[in-house]
C-alpha cells in the first residue's frame, strides 16, 4: 500500500467502503449536518460534516475524521455507530433505524476506519485560500457617504427596496445583488442628490479650481472621483468623466454618473485603499476620511502596526459609536423589535414611546461595555440598566435620575444583562404571547452561534388552542413538540431554554401568571357575531435548560445569563457575529486559525470589545491580499 496525498491508497479497491457515492447519502438523509456542522448545536462535537455545496474531497475528509470516534478493538459499539441509532444517548433522537441499510453502511465504514494504521485518515490543518467577497454599500453606508460627499442628509436609500439579512446581517455578500427595481433607485436617487448639490450650492464648494483655467477638469474630476470611488481613478476613468463633464462644466452629469457607478456602490479598492475603506466603512459606516486617504496614498497601511493606529483613531471617534451601535442592531434584530405588533387589550402600553425605549435600553448597556473598556461578557450578566422612565415603570424599579439614567436591579433578583431586556423579550414573543421555542432559537442562534434545523416538510407546527374550559401553559401546548419523534429532535433544543424566560411576558414585563386571551365557541348559525377574547391566567414553570451545556439548568435571565457568559460557545459567538460583520460574509474552515488568534485577543485583553475589534481588523480575512507585511 502506499500514500498519495493526505488518504491512505488501498492496492484492493473492493475493500475499501464507497463513503462519499453508499455512506454518506444515508448520512445526509437522516439531516445529521443540520446539527453537525461548524455552527450547528453540534459545533462543539467531534463530528463536523462540510456545508452545501461541498465536492467530494471534502466529503471524504469528513468521513475520514471520524476516525476519532471509532473503537479499533470493538468498532460496533463505536460512538459512530451507537449514536445515530439512539443506542447511546442521542440529543438528535433516531437517525438511521436499527437494522437498516443505512446503519449497516455506517457499521461497514466504521469497520474500515478501525483497519486502518495509526496516524492515517487524521484531519489535516487547513490549507485553502482565503475567501475574498465583493460587497456594495449598505443602506446606511450609502446614507452616510453622500451626506459626508455632499452635505445632503435626506437619506435616500431610505426609501430603496428592503435588505436582505443573511448570516444575522444586512452587510453580507451573499445577498448584496442589485435587482433591476434597485438599480432604478440608485439612479433616481443619484440625479436627485447632483441636483439638490447644485441648488444647495455644496457641488460648488467640490470643485477645487477656477473652472476656466486649463486643467481644471481633470483636477474636479479626480478630487471628487477619489473620494466617491475611495481610491484615486485610472487615467482612462478621468479621460471619460472629463469628456462627460464638456466645455460646460457640467459637474450635475458627472456627480450623477459618479453615484451611479459600481465603483461607487462596491467595495472596490485593492491595496492599502481597500484597506482605508474595509476600516472606516467598518469603524464608521461611511468613506475614509482625508486622513485615512493621505495614508493610502502614501503607503502608511501596510502592516498590521500602523493599521491599528488609524483604527483606534476612527474608534477614538463619536462615529464610531453610531457605527457599532449599527451591529448591535443588526445582531439583535432591532428592525423586529421596531415592527412588533402587540394585542392592545392585553398590552395597552405597547407604542412607538416604549419600543425606542427598549432598543435604547440595549444599546446603552452595549456602548457603556464597549467604550469604558469593560468585559462585554457584562452584557449578558450586567445586575442593572439604562432605562427611561417608561421602562422603569414597566420593570417595577424605581425611576432614574435622568432619562436613561442607570438603574440597579434589586440584587438576587430575576432580571439582569440582555436576557432580561424587553428589546430580548419581545423581538421573541407573538401579538399575545409569549413564544419559548422563539425565545430558545434566538439564544441558540444569535448567542451560541449554532443553527437549528428547520422542521421537516409537512410538519405541523400548530398548537392546541387555549380554551376556557381547560386553560393550559405555553409549556403544556409546546410538551406536543417534545412527545413527537419528528418534531423532538429538534424542539428539545430549543423549548426547554424558552421555558426559563416564561415568567416575563411579551413586552418584558414581569408576571407570576401566563395572561392570554381564550376566545369561546360561536354560534355558527348567527352572523357577524364578534368574538371578545377572555384574558384567562394560568401559572407558569420556568424549569429550564441548555442541551449540550454542563450544568445549565436555570429558571430566569439572570441565571441564564451567567450560564452564557461562562461559556466558552457563547464567548466564541460574540467573535464570529463581529467577525460576520466585519468580512461582510460567514467563516470558513480556512478562517479557523485567524477566528482563533482574535479569540485569544479577546480573553487576554478581559473580554474588552475594542480589542476585539482591533483583532479582527488587523486579520488577514479581514484585510485579505491588501496586507503586506506584519
Amino acid at each position: 500500500m502506499r500514500f498519495i496525498g493526505l488518504f491512505l491508497i488501498i492496492p484492493l479497491a473492493a475493500q475499501v467502503p464507497d463513503f462519499v457515492g453508499k455512506v454518506y447519502p444515508f448520512l445526509d438523509r437522516a439531516g445529521c449536518k443540520g446539527c453537525h456542522n461548524e455552527n450547528g448545536v453540534a459545533s462543539a462535537s467531534r463530528l463536523i460534516f462540510p456545508g452545501e455545496g461541498a465536492g467530494a474531497d471534502e466529503i471524504l475528509r469528513a468521513g475520514m475524521g471520524m476516525r476519532r470516534l471509532v473503537r479499533r478493538e470493538r468498532p460496533e459499539e463505536s460512538l459512530l455507530v451507537l449514536k445515530p441509532t439512539n443506542r447511546v444517548a442521542h440529543a438528535g433522537g433516531v437517525r438511521l433505524v436499527k437494522g437498516s441499510e443505512g446503519e449497516a453502511a455506517l457499521r461497514g465504514w466504521a469497520a474500515y476506519l478501525a483497519s486502518l494504521p495509526e496516524g492515517v485518515g487524521e484531519r489535516p490543518a487547513a490549507a485553502r485560500a482565503l475567501t475574498v467577497v465583493m460587497r456594495r454599500l449598505t443602506h446606511a453606508q450609502y446614507n452616510n457617504t453622500v451626506a459626508d460627499l455632499l452635505g445632503d442628509r435626506t437619506r435616500p436609500a431610505n426609501q430603496f427596496p428592503p435588505e436582505d439579512v443573511v448570516n444575522g446581517f444586512t452587510n453580507q455578500a451573499a445577498g448584496q445583488s442589485i435587482s433591476p427595481l434597485m438599480a432604478e433607485d440608485y439612479a433616481r436617487a443619484a440625479g436627485r442628490l447632483a441636483r439638490n448639490a447644485a441648488r444647495a450650492g455644496a457641488l460648488a464648494r467640490l470643485i477645487p479650481c477656477d473652472k476656466a483655467r486649463p486643467g481644471c477638469s481633470a483636477e474636479f474630476v479626480r478630487s471628487f472621483g477619489e473620494r466617491a470611488f475611495r481610491r484615486p481613478l485610472t487615467e482612462r476613468e478621468v479621460a471619460s468623466f472629463v469628456r462627460l463633464l464638456g466645455a460646460d462644466f457640467d459637474a450635475v452629469t458627472v456627480v450623477e454618473a459618479m453615484l451611479q457607478s459600481p465603483a461607487f456602490l462596491f467595495h472596490t479598492g485593492t491595496g492599502q485603499w481597500a484597506t482605508a475603506s474595509r476600516l472606516s466603512y467598518l469603524l464608521w459606516d461611511t468613506a475614509p476620511d482625508a486622513t485615512l486617504r493621505e495614508a493610502a496614498a502614501k503607503g502608511q497601511l501596510g502592516t498590521r502596526a500602523q493599521i491599528e493606529a488609524q483604527a483606534r483613531r476612527l474608534m477614538a471617534d463619536g462615529r464610531a459609536r453610531l457605527a457599532m451601535n449599527q451591529f448591535l442592531a443588526e445582531w439583535l434584530r432591532f428592525d423586529r423589535v421596531k415592527g412588533a405588533l402587540r394585542e392592545r387589550k392585553l398590552y395597552p402600553e405597547f407604542g412607538a414611546e416604549l419600543i425606542g425605549a427598549m432598543l435604547e435600553e440595549t444599546s446603552r448597556l452595549f456602548g457603556h461595555l464597549v467604550w469604558e473598556d469593560k468585559s462585554i461578557l457584562e452584557f449578558f450578566t450586567a445586575e442593572y440598566s439604562f432605562l427611561s422612565y417608561s421602562l422603569a415603570g414597566l420593570y417595577e424599579v424605581p425611576a432614574p435620575a435622568s432619562e436613561f439614567g442607570m438603574v440597579r436591579f434589586p440584587a438576587g433578583g430575576k432580571r439582569a444583562g440582555v436576557l432580561g431586556h424587553a428589546s430580548f423579550l419581545t423581538v421573541t414573543s407573538k401579538p399575545a404571547e409569549t413564544a419559548p421555542t422563539e425565545r430558545g432559537l434566538f439564544v441558540r442562534e444569535h448567542f451560541l452561534c449554532q443553527m437549528v434545523p428547520p422542521p421537516p416538510p409537512g410538519v405541523s407546527t400548530t398548537l392546541p388552542v387555549i380554551s376556557d374550559e381547560k386553560p393550559i401553559t405555553n409549556r403544556e401546548r409546546l410538551a406536543g413538540h417534545l412527545s413527537s419523534p419528528t418534531c423532538a429532535s429538534c424542539h428539545r433544543l430549543v423549548d426547554p431554554i424558552g421555558f426559563g424566560f416564561e415568567q416575563f411576558d411579551a413586552i418584558g414585563r414581569y408576571r407570576e401568571k401566563q395572561i392570554a386571551l381564550v376566545y369561546p365557541p360561536v354560534d355558527t348559525t348567527k352572523k357577524n357575531i364578534r368574538r371578545d377574547g377572555v384574558p384567562v391566567a394560568v401559572p407558569v414553570d420556568t424549569r429550564a435548560t441548555i442541551l449540550g451545556l454542563p450544568n445549565s439548568d436555570f429558571s430566569n435571565p439572570a441565571e441564564a445569563g451567567r450560564i452564557l457568559a461562562a461559556t466558552p460557545a457563547c464567548q466564541r459567538c460574540v467573535v464570529k457575529q463581529f467577525f460576520r460583520y466585519a468580512t461582510g460574509r460567514a467563516e470558513t474552515e480556512a478562517d479557523r486559525p485567524h477566528l482563533d488568534e482574535a479569540f485569544d485577543r479577546f480573553v487576554k485583553s478581559g473580554f474588552r470589545f475594542r480589542e476585539l475589534m482591533l483583532a479582527v481588523v488587523t486579520s488577514r480575512p479581514f484585510l485579505e491580499e491588501s496586507l503586506h507585511g506584519n
